[in-house]
């Protein structure tokens, strides 16, 4: 048995990038390496760069592979080199960070060195990382649900967002569950892309109520495809495309055109096969940049649902400062419990 690499330099983008033990197991089950990582983003290297361009990003970092501990790596490093910028964010807390900004292959490959398998950018630019650049909406299965009823649900998230004026492009979670990214004009907070997520969800409640929810308490989803809202909250992201995802197989977030999701498989894409379908059919969302939407009519939508049905804000995740107008998070058997203790 030979002796284990030490390091190796991979060319990124015109520059040389160290990758130190090349031959560290980062999948048992399949036994990928961290050098089958970084060689995997080399081959979609255009696509996961478009993906991360000029925006603040957090890195999940798998330092002992998939099997082991892992963390998110939301301040840039103390190492970081001088060719990879940062932009200054803000938490909901308010406390600021600086964010790396992967906007180079290079710096794609140097965080694969640190261990990062996914990347989640922030819905901004560096140059405003107040005001989202895109409308993300998450539709996660829930226990009893699948790939399958996702897509169903997306096939009439693609025609509420239709009836707006909004063209999503969808991709594969790496799970069970479909992202779809509207890119949009920067000219609203992260208060009202939310709201306008809302507004969407709820559209596509009424129009699918057995399969869709929009319910942020878990106890009350059922068997349905949730709508999970709150991920376009100020410091909540998502994968991005491209991304690897911290499963055995080492799947992969898969940008999808809308006519391939019903006979997409997501276990098919992983760090061996998408390269090849990169080869082929190079990077399917590669057009978003071109286009910046208005979401003024999601938002009237969320004025008209407030005033004729009554339905306001939801609630933020529990690490969130409570929120104007936010509902109480308190969830519902636990207030009936409080009442019917009162009473």
């Amino acid at each position: 048995m030979g002796a284990a690499v030490k390091a190796v330099e991979l060319e990124a983008g015109g520059r040389a990038v160290r990758l130190s033990s090349p031959d560290k197991i980062y999948f048992p089950e399949k036994g990928y390496t961290k050098r089958d990582v970084a060689e995997y983003f080399l081959a979609v290297g255009p696509g996961i760069t478009r993906a991360l361009r000029d925006r603040p990003t957090t890195l999940q970092r798998f330092v002992d592979g998939v099997e082991g501990e892992f963390f998110y790596q939301k301040r840039a490093p103390k190492n970081l080199p001088d060719w990879i910028p940062t932009a200054r964010i803000a938490f909901p807390s308010g406390r600021p960070a600086d964010e790396i900004c992967p906007t180079g292959l290079a710096a794609v490959i140097w965080a694969a060195n640190l261990g990062t398998l996914t990347f989640h950018p922030w819905p901004v630019r560096s140059t405003d990382t107040d005001h989202p650049d895109e409308l993300r909406i998450d539709l996660d299965p829930q226990p009893g649900t699948d790939y399958a009823d996702a897509v169903r649900a997306a096939h009439e998230l693609r025609s509420v967002l239709d009836g707006h004026g909004l063209r999503g492009w969808p991709k594969t979670s790496g799970g069970r569950g479909i992202h779809v990214f509207v890119p949009i004009a920067p000219e609203w907070t992260f208060t009202e892309v939310r709201r306008a997520a809302i507004a969407a969800g709820r559209e596509l409640e009424r129009r699918m109520p057995d399969r869709v929810t929009t319910a942020w308490w878990k106890e009350e989803r059922g068997e349905r495809i949730f709508v999970d809202f709150n991920q376009t909250a100020r410091d909540r992201t998502i994968a991005s495309a491209y991304s690897v995802r911290p499963r055995p197989h080492a799947p992969v977030s898969a940008p999808l055109r809308w006519e391939e999701i019903d006979d997409a498989e997501p276990g098919d894409f992983d760090i061996r096969t998408m390269p090849k379908r990169y080869a082929d059919v190079g990077d399917v969302h590669a057009d978003m940049d071109d286009h910046a939407f208005r979401i003024d009519s999601l938002l009237e939508l969320a004025d008209r649902d407030e005033r004729e049905r009554g339905l306001g804000d939801m609630p933020y995740p529990p690490e969130y400062p409570k929120m104007p107008g936010e509902p109480k998070r308190v969830q519902p058997s636990r207030a009936r419990h409080d009442q019917d203790a009162e009473e």
